[in-house]
């Protein structure tokens, strides 16, 4: 059986030895000791893969992970964990387009001076004043 030490996998991913303690402690990994080093075998590889393609990819959270994982008790309800995070992905989406489409329509602004002082964009900009009493 190959084993790596923790040196080697924190290179070999170009993840900190600081991580993978981490993700030890989270109960995300469990490195083989040998006189206290630790050492990884190929499931853990894999798991340590699966952990960096699940941050980077499915921009998970460890807890996240730790339910995909079957790490925290909860082995049966990945797919909600996943469905959760692909709705608030899908969200995120959404703010991002309505971000892209209201920079856009900055762009058709033909004031040649600072936006702030565009009578068209400052018509459509609601301000949080009261209203003077009658």
């Amino acid at each position: 059986m190959d084993l790596y030490s923790i040196g080697e996998v924190s290179a070999r991913f170009a993840v900190p030895v600081s991580t993978l303690h981490y993700w030890e402690s989270c109960g995300l990994i469990e490195p083989r000791r040998r006189s206290g080093w630790r050492f990884y075998d190929r499931d853990q590889l894999y798991r340590i893969a699966l952990i960096r393609t699940w941050r980077e990819t499915g921009h998970l959270s460890l807890d996240d992970i730790a339910v995909l994982l079957g790490s925290r008790g909860q082995s049966g309800d990945w797919r909600g964990t996943v469905t959760a995070r692909i709705e608030a992905i899908q969200a995120e989406v959404s703010r991002l387009l309505d971000a892209q489409a209201y920079l856009q329509h900055l762009m058709t602004c033909s004031h040649d001076g600072a936006l702030d002082e565009c009578p068209r964009f400052r018509a459509g900009v609601d301000l949080p004043v009261a209203k003077a009493a009658k």
